[in-house]
């Protein structure tokens, strides 16, 4: 039996109206999003968490809170990226704390792969951002590495800390907390999205 063609994600219809989308990859407990949505009710957020009991969980917070412009999905972020989210359709792409995996025979979890930037780029829309931090530091270099390396993004230093997550305004996720309770440090970066074709780069990590 031939395969169903995939349909791409229709914001508008699944959050009722046309404001600008943003994802967020790994939402774990969902208090980014939770926060982002409160301050920010003219945007949309989706939360793509792959672990069942924490997508519950932040869906929970949220229609507790009868947030309207936020929803969630249980999913491999990856495939949602490359094959249900259209070209050009989001405004931004947060990627916060995404889980290292050290073991080089669990380097195919690892989320942040020159095909996931590539995706993100594809689906971004000119002008967009890119968000990531992570509390470790090789793998900020390694996610660096590779959008630094692609013409499709710029690096925008002075929105670092403007834009970052801070743990005060209530914006941190909950492995930020952990980080910055613990003595930890936080690495972060924003790119712009440029009008430059997408390119998948040479992954660093090999």
């Amino acid at each position: 039996m031939a395969r169903p063609p995939i349909t791409p994600i229709d914001w508008t219809a699944l959050f009722g109206n046309a404001n600008p989308t943003e994802i967020e990859v790994g939402t774990g407990k969902g208090l980014f999003l939770l926060n982002a949505a409160l301050a920010r009710p003219n945007t949309n957020f989706f939360g793509i968490e792959i672990v069942r009991k924490y997508q519950l969980y932040a869906a929970t917070r949220y229609a507790i809170r009868n947030l309207p412009n936020v929803k969630t999905t249980c999913a491999d972020a990856k495939l949602v990226l490359r094959d249900y989210v259209s070209a050009g359709s989001l405004a931004a792409v947060h990627v916060y704390f995404p889980d290292p995996w050290w073991k080089s025979r669990h380097k195919k979890r690892r989320v942040f792969t020159p095909d996931f930037a590539a995706d993100a780029a594809r689906a971004i829309a000119t002008g967009g951002r890119l968000y990531i931090a992570t509390d470790v530091e090789e793998y900020y270099g390694v996610m660096t590495a590779i959008v630094g390396a692609m013409p499709a993004f710029k690096l925008r230093p002075e929105e670092e800390q403007r834009a970052a997550p801070r743990t005060e305004a209530g914006f941190a996720t909950n492995f930020e907390r952990k980080a910055l309770e613990t003595g930890g440090s936080v690495w972060r970066a924003v790119y712009a999205r440029t009008s430059e074709p997408v390119t998948v780069v040479a992954d660093p990590v090999e």
